[in-house]
Protein backbone atom coordinates (compact mmCIF):
# COMPACT_ATOMS: atom_id res chain seq x y z
CA UNK A 1 0.00 0.00 0.00
CA UNK A 2 1.07 3.45 -0.66
CA UNK A 3 1.94 6.24 1.76
CA UNK A 4 -1.07 8.08 3.47
CA UNK A 5 -3.57 9.84 0.78
CA UNK A 6 -3.08 13.80 2.18
CA UNK A 7 -5.88 16.39 1.55
CA UNK A 8 -3.67 17.84 -1.44
CA UNK A 9 -3.44 14.37 -3.15
CA UNK A 10 -7.45 14.70 -3.13
CA UNK A 11 -7.90 18.08 -4.69
CA UNK A 12 -5.07 16.97 -7.17
CA UNK A 13 -7.25 14.13 -8.33
CA UNK A 14 -9.79 16.32 -9.87
CA UNK A 15 -9.69 15.47 -13.86
CA UNK A 16 -7.09 13.09 -13.25
CA UNK A 17 -8.82 9.70 -11.07
CA UNK A 18 -11.91 9.04 -9.86
CA UNK A 19 -12.22 8.81 -6.09
CA UNK A 20 -13.69 6.03 -3.85
CA UNK A 21 -14.85 6.78 -0.46
CA UNK A 22 -16.82 4.52 1.94
CA UNK A 23 -18.30 5.27 5.02
CA UNK A 24 -17.43 3.63 8.03
CA UNK A 25 -17.74 4.02 11.68
CA UNK A 26 -15.35 1.70 13.98
CA UNK A 27 -12.06 -0.11 13.65
CA UNK A 28 -12.80 -3.32 11.71
CA UNK A 29 -14.46 -1.65 8.93
CA UNK A 30 -12.02 0.89 8.67
CA UNK A 31 -9.44 -1.36 8.22
CA UNK A 32 -11.23 -3.30 5.55
CA UNK A 33 -12.16 -0.39 3.59
CA UNK A 34 -8.51 0.94 3.83
CA UNK A 35 -7.24 -2.68 2.89
CA UNK A 36 -9.18 -2.83 0.21
CA UNK A 37 -7.63 0.62 -1.31
CA UNK A 38 -10.17 3.34 -0.37
CA UNK A 39 -8.88 7.02 -1.14
CA UNK A 40 -11.48 8.50 1.81
CA UNK A 41 -13.06 6.75 4.50
CA UNK A 42 -15.63 9.53 6.04
CA UNK A 43 -16.98 8.66 9.62
CA UNK A 44 -20.57 9.44 8.72
CA UNK A 45 -22.80 10.86 11.13
CA UNK A 46 -24.98 8.23 9.87
CA UNK A 47 -23.90 6.21 12.27
CA UNK A 48 -26.49 7.35 13.86
CA UNK A 49 -28.97 5.06 12.28
CA UNK A 50 -26.68 2.73 10.82
CA UNK A 51 -25.00 1.63 14.69
CA UNK A 52 -26.89 3.38 16.99
CA UNK A 53 -30.31 3.07 16.36
CA UNK A 54 -31.57 6.11 16.11
CA UNK A 55 -34.22 7.39 13.82
CA UNK A 56 -32.14 10.06 11.94
CA UNK A 57 -28.81 11.66 12.36
CA UNK A 58 -30.17 14.49 14.40
CA UNK A 59 -29.49 12.16 17.67
CA UNK A 60 -25.98 12.10 17.16
CA UNK A 61 -23.44 13.98 19.31
CA UNK A 62 -19.95 15.14 19.02
CA UNK A 63 -19.17 12.86 21.58
CA UNK A 64 -20.41 9.93 19.77
CA UNK A 65 -18.80 10.83 16.71
CA UNK A 66 -14.67 11.41 17.99
CA UNK A 67 -15.71 7.81 20.09
CA UNK A 68 -15.92 6.56 16.20
CA UNK A 69 -13.43 8.59 14.72
CA UNK A 70 -10.63 6.99 17.26
CA UNK A 71 -11.43 3.54 16.31
CA UNK A 72 -11.79 4.17 12.38
CA UNK A 73 -8.25 5.65 12.18
CA UNK A 74 -6.96 3.25 14.14
CA UNK A 75 -7.87 1.11 11.49
CA UNK A 76 -6.86 3.06 8.36
CA UNK A 77 -3.48 3.56 7.28
CA UNK A 78 -3.55 4.64 3.84
CA UNK A 79 -7.01 6.54 3.43
CA UNK A 80 -7.54 10.07 4.27
CA UNK A 81 -10.21 10.02 7.12
CA UNK A 82 -12.57 12.56 7.37
CA UNK A 83 -14.87 13.21 10.26
CA UNK A 84 -18.46 14.37 9.91
CA UNK A 85 -19.59 17.27 12.37
CA UNK A 86 -22.64 16.29 13.53
CA UNK A 87 -25.90 18.32 14.07
CA UNK A 88 -25.29 21.67 16.71
CA UNK A 89 -21.69 21.20 16.19
CA UNK A 90 -21.10 24.22 13.84
CA UNK A 91 -24.51 25.39 14.29
CA UNK A 92 -24.34 27.97 17.55
CA UNK A 93 -21.21 30.00 17.15
CA UNK A 94 -18.37 30.43 14.78
CA UNK A 95 -15.94 29.79 18.11
CA UNK A 96 -17.69 26.53 19.29
CA UNK A 97 -17.67 25.41 15.59
CA UNK A 98 -14.13 25.81 15.10
CA UNK A 99 -13.42 24.66 18.55
CA UNK A 100 -15.55 21.34 17.53
CA UNK A 101 -13.87 20.97 14.14
CA UNK A 102 -10.53 20.77 16.20
CA UNK A 103 -11.47 18.32 18.36
CA UNK A 104 -11.66 16.24 15.11
CA UNK A 105 -8.30 16.69 14.66
CA UNK A 106 -7.04 15.69 17.67
CA UNK A 107 -8.82 12.38 17.71
CA UNK A 108 -6.94 11.77 14.26
CA UNK A 109 -8.98 12.85 11.77
CA UNK A 110 -7.34 14.78 8.74
CA UNK A 111 -10.42 16.71 7.86
CA UNK A 112 -13.90 17.45 8.64
CA UNK A 113 -17.06 17.17 6.25
CA UNK A 114 -19.83 20.22 7.11
CA UNK A 115 -23.56 20.09 5.76
CA UNK A 116 -24.40 22.96 3.46
CA UNK A 117 -23.58 25.99 1.70
CA UNK A 118 -25.58 29.15 2.74
CA UNK A 119 -23.83 32.27 3.63
CA UNK A 120 -23.98 31.99 7.62
CA UNK A 121 -22.32 28.12 6.65
CA UNK A 122 -19.75 29.61 4.41
CA UNK A 123 -18.53 31.94 7.48
CA UNK A 124 -18.67 29.16 9.40
CA UNK A 125 -16.62 26.92 7.08
CA UNK A 126 -14.38 29.91 6.07
CA UNK A 127 -13.10 30.21 10.71
CA UNK A 128 -12.50 26.27 10.36
CA UNK A 129 -10.36 26.66 7.06
CA UNK A 130 -9.18 29.73 8.90
CA UNK A 131 -7.99 27.34 11.76
CA UNK A 132 -5.87 24.97 9.65
CA UNK A 133 -8.76 22.20 9.75
CA UNK A 134 -9.44 20.70 6.03
CA UNK A 135 -13.40 21.33 4.73
CA UNK A 136 -15.45 18.81 2.80
CA UNK A 137 -18.28 20.57 1.57
CA UNK A 138 -21.62 18.51 1.49
CA UNK A 139 -24.59 20.08 -0.16
CA UNK A 140 -27.55 19.00 -2.34
CA UNK A 141 -29.77 16.16 0.76
CA UNK A 142 -27.90 17.09 3.80
CA UNK A 143 -29.41 14.51 6.47
CA UNK A 144 -29.39 17.02 9.15
CA UNK A 145 -31.83 19.36 7.61
CA UNK A 146 -34.23 16.41 6.88
CA UNK A 147 -36.94 18.57 8.61
CA UNK A 148 -36.99 21.68 7.07
CA UNK A 149 -36.68 19.71 3.84
CA UNK A 150 -39.44 17.94 4.59
CA UNK A 151 -37.56 14.48 4.50
CA UNK A 152 -35.44 12.68 2.36
CA UNK A 153 -36.41 14.11 -0.85
CA UNK A 154 -34.43 14.60 -4.10
CA UNK A 155 -32.52 17.84 -4.27
CA UNK A 156 -32.27 20.62 -7.31
CA UNK A 157 -35.83 19.72 -9.34
CA UNK A 158 -36.66 22.93 -10.25
CA UNK A 159 -34.93 25.73 -11.51
CA UNK A 160 -34.12 27.95 -8.50
CA UNK A 161 -33.05 25.24 -6.46
CA UNK A 162 -30.26 23.97 -8.88
CA UNK A 163 -29.51 27.65 -9.46
CA UNK A 164 -28.92 27.95 -5.71
CA UNK A 165 -27.05 24.80 -5.21
CA UNK A 166 -24.38 25.68 -8.09
CA UNK A 167 -24.20 28.60 -6.41
CA UNK A 168 -23.24 26.87 -3.25
CA UNK A 169 -20.78 24.86 -4.29
CA UNK A 170 -18.52 27.30 -6.39
CA UNK A 171 -18.82 29.55 -2.58
CA UNK A 172 -17.24 26.06 -0.93
CA UNK A 173 -14.89 25.94 -4.23
CA UNK A 174 -14.22 29.15 -3.80
CA UNK A 175 -13.15 29.63 0.24
CA UNK A 176 -11.11 26.46 -0.40
CA UNK A 177 -13.03 23.31 0.39
CA UNK A 178 -11.14 20.28 -0.78
CA UNK A 179 -13.68 18.46 -2.05
CA UNK A 180 -17.50 18.31 -2.34
CA UNK A 181 -20.14 15.79 -1.72
CA UNK A 182 -23.09 15.66 -4.03
CA UNK A 183 -25.86 13.84 -2.63
CA UNK A 184 -29.15 13.39 -3.59
CA UNK A 185 -29.32 15.58 -7.19
CA UNK A 186 -30.13 15.52 -10.63
CA UNK A 187 -27.55 13.74 -12.64
CA UNK A 188 -27.41 16.42 -14.90
CA UNK A 189 -27.29 19.18 -12.66
CA UNK A 190 -24.14 17.38 -10.53
CA UNK A 191 -22.38 16.87 -13.74
CA UNK A 192 -22.88 21.37 -14.26
CA UNK A 193 -21.75 21.28 -10.60
CA UNK A 194 -18.78 19.31 -11.40
CA UNK A 195 -17.37 21.27 -14.76
CA UNK A 196 -18.19 24.65 -12.37
CA UNK A 197 -16.02 23.75 -9.58
CA UNK A 198 -11.78 23.55 -8.94
CA UNK A 199 -12.36 20.84 -6.82
CA UNK A 200 -13.41 16.77 -7.14
CA UNK A 201 -17.47 16.30 -6.72
CA UNK A 202 -18.03 13.23 -4.48
CA UNK A 203 -21.96 11.94 -5.24
CA UNK A 204 -24.14 9.83 -3.64
CA UNK A 205 -26.90 9.73 -5.50
CA UNK A 206 -25.77 11.96 -8.07
CA UNK A 207 -25.13 10.10 -11.13
CA UNK A 208 -21.93 8.85 -12.92
CA UNK A 209 -20.41 12.09 -13.74
CA UNK A 210 -18.83 13.28 -9.95
CA UNK A 211 -15.63 12.52 -10.09
CA UNK A 212 -15.47 10.16 -6.64
CA UNK A 213 -18.87 8.43 -5.57
CA UNK A 214 -18.96 7.03 -1.58
CA UNK A 215 -21.43 4.55 0.11
CA UNK A 216 -21.61 3.65 3.26
CA UNK A 217 -19.95 0.17 4.21
CA UNK A 218 -22.88 -1.85 5.40
CA UNK A 219 -24.89 -0.81 2.45
CA UNK A 220 -22.49 -1.66 -0.30
CA UNK A 221 -21.96 -5.54 1.78
CA UNK A 222 -25.84 -5.39 2.39
CA UNK A 223 -25.19 -6.07 6.37
CA UNK A 224 -28.49 -5.26 6.23
CA UNK A 225 -31.51 -6.20 5.02
CA UNK A 226 -33.88 -3.86 5.31
CA UNK A 227 -34.70 -0.99 2.83
CA UNK A 228 -32.04 -0.06 0.65
CA UNK A 229 -31.80 3.08 -1.45
CA UNK A 230 -31.73 3.92 -5.38
CA UNK A 231 -28.89 4.75 -5.50
CA UNK A 232 -27.29 2.14 -3.60
CA UNK A 233 -25.57 -0.73 -5.44
CA UNK A 234 -24.87 -3.73 -3.09
CA UNK A 235 -22.39 -5.84 -3.95
CA UNK A 236 -22.62 -8.56 -1.46
CA UNK A 237 -25.47 -9.81 1.33
CA UNK A 238 -23.38 -10.13 4.04
CA UNK A 239 -26.33 -10.25 6.58
CA UNK A 240 -27.29 -13.73 5.27
CA UNK A 241 -24.05 -15.28 5.76
CA UNK A 242 -24.12 -13.90 9.17
CA UNK A 243 -27.45 -15.23 10.42
CA UNK A 244 -27.09 -18.47 8.64
CA UNK A 245 -23.13 -18.40 10.72
CA UNK A 246 -25.01 -17.73 13.87
CA UNK A 247 -27.82 -20.20 13.44
CA UNK A 248 -25.42 -22.77 12.63
CA UNK A 249 -23.14 -21.97 15.97
CA UNK A 250 -26.61 -22.15 17.96
CA UNK A 251 -27.55 -25.36 16.67
CA UNK A 252 -24.43 -26.25 17.55
CA UNK A 253 -24.10 -25.41 21.33
CA UNK A 254 -27.80 -26.55 21.65
CA UNK A 255 -26.84 -29.92 20.30
CA UNK A 256 -23.15 -30.35 22.27
CA UNK A 257 -21.58 -30.86 19.18
CA UNK A 258 -19.92 -27.14 20.24
CA UNK A 259 -17.00 -27.10 21.83
CA UNK A 260 -15.58 -30.18 20.46
CA UNK A 261 -13.80 -31.76 23.68
CA UNK A 262 -10.65 -32.40 21.56
CA UNK A 263 -9.96 -29.52 18.73
CA UNK A 264 -11.74 -26.89 20.89
CA UNK A 265 -11.30 -27.45 24.63
CA UNK A 266 -8.16 -27.73 26.78
CA UNK A 267 -6.50 -30.06 28.95
CA UNK A 268 -4.17 -30.97 32.12
CA UNK A 269 -0.87 -32.31 31.01
CA UNK A 270 -1.09 -35.17 32.81
CA UNK A 271 -2.46 -37.09 35.80
CA UNK A 272 -0.50 -35.57 38.04
CA UNK A 273 -1.57 -31.92 37.29
CA UNK A 274 -4.43 -33.03 37.63
CA UNK A 275 -4.31 -34.91 41.45
CA UNK A 276 -2.37 -31.77 42.47
CA UNK A 277 -5.26 -29.71 41.69
CA UNK A 278 -8.40 -32.17 42.52
CA UNK A 279 -6.79 -34.61 45.28
CA UNK A 280 -6.63 -37.75 45.09
CA UNK A 281 -8.94 -39.97 44.51
CA UNK A 282 -11.51 -37.40 42.50
CA UNK A 283 -12.82 -38.43 39.54
CA UNK A 284 -13.58 -35.74 37.11
CA UNK A 285 -16.40 -36.79 34.15
CA UNK A 286 -17.36 -34.55 31.32
CA UNK A 287 -20.74 -33.54 31.16
CA UNK A 288 -23.14 -35.36 28.46
CA UNK A 289 -24.39 -33.16 25.49
CA UNK A 290 -28.40 -33.17 26.17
Amino acid sequence: MDKRITVPAVRAMKGVKRIGMITAYDYPSAKVADAAGSDIILVGDSLGMVVLGYPDTLSVTVDDMLHHTRAAVRGASHALVVGDMPYLSYHVSIEESVRNAGRFIQAGAHAVKVEGGKPSRIRVIEAILDAEIPVMGHIGLTPQSVNTLGGFKLQGKNLDDAHRLVDEAQALDQIGCFAIVLECVPSELAAMITERVSVPTIGIGAGPACEGQVLVFHDLLGIYDGHTPKFVRRYANIADDMRAAIEHYLADVRDGSFPDDAKESFHAASADELRALYGEGVVIEMPKAK
